[in-house]
């Protein structure tokens, strides 16, 4: 699968700002400063250590700081203590010298689809800048010992490319999980919905030596319905899968059918539904 883009192709240079929640030297993050740095402005705002899985949790109840560091003369930006969010949050309105053209998170490795995108920091980053009425793309990669990060990342240039020449509604972000395997051998992309079955959740339980129980959770794989365009589906048929998700999660059906409801106690006027 070709993913080198032309660079005549790119007019004009974008303003990015990219994070991720595997901490501010994760490989996937450099990756992408690599490659989008070459021709764009970029500015890394990340958290100082991992964050892993913490949804879309906003520190509250203490003071964010953002210390400047670099990895070499090339790689430098902010490492948060706080999380994906906040760094978004923090990057836009406060570290970043003008407004970003567009925000990019990861590349995560190990699969965003399914039921996972609700825990996810790296989606939860791509969201929050789409809360903001920003383009945004969250990127992670089917395995955790990721053989392809400068190609997904070529991959990401190109699309990030597509976003801002296409545009994506207010509050519509792209969720992009990529197979771990060479490019050559990956099928294609398969525009996708997000899988919604539930994931096999367990508990090992154990004794420590005091002899009072805890717990390690655990998930198996999840299980998706066999139509093609299911994100996680499509992620096992070698295909990369992009998936837009909407910030607005109101299930506008049952909002309708909320309008007829009746559950006002006996004896008591039901007010009269707006």
């Amino acid at each position: 699968m070709e993913t080198t883009s032309d660079p005549e192709a790119y007019e004009t240079e974008m303003n990015i700002l990219l994070t991720t929640d595997d901490g501010m030297f994760a490989p996937g993050l450099q990756a992408l400063h690599k490659r989008f740095a070459a021709r764009h402005a970029v500015v890394v705002v990340a958290p100082d250590q991992e964050r892993s899985a913490v949804g879309h949790g906003i520190t509250l109840h203490h003071p964010l700081r953002a210390s400047q560091v670099a990895l070499n003369a090339h790689y430098r930006g902010y490492a948060v203590n706080g999380t994906p969010a906040d760094c978004v949050k923090l990057g836009v309105f406060e570290l970043l010298p003008s407004r970003p053209d567009l925000v990019v998170a990861g590349i995560n490795p190990g699969a965003n689809v399914g039921v996972n995108v609700n825990y996810s920091g790296t989606v939860a980053a791509a969201k929050e800048a789409a809360l903001y009425g920003l383009p945004a793309i969250a990127v992670s990669v089917q395995g955790r010992e990721v053989v392809n990060y400068d190609d997904v990342a070529a991959f990401t240039e190109a699309l990030a490319e597509a976003v801002l020449q296409e545009g994506l509604p207010g509050g519509t972000f792209l969720n992009v999980n990529v197979p771990n395997i060479p490019f050559k051998a990956i099928s294609g992309t398969m525009p996708s919905r997000q899988g919604i079955g539930r994931p096999a959740d367990h508990f090992e339980k154990r004794t420590d030596p005091r002899n009072q129980a805890y717990y390690w959770s655990g998930i198996d794989s999840q299980v998706f319905d066999g139509a093609p365009d299911v994100d996680g589906t499509a992620l096992a048929g070698n295909h990369i899968s992009i998936t837009p998700i909407k910030c607005d999660m109101t299930d506008y059906e049952v909002l309708e059918n909320l309008r007829r409801w009746r559950w006002m106690p006996k004896g008591i006027d039901r007010p009269e539904t707006q």
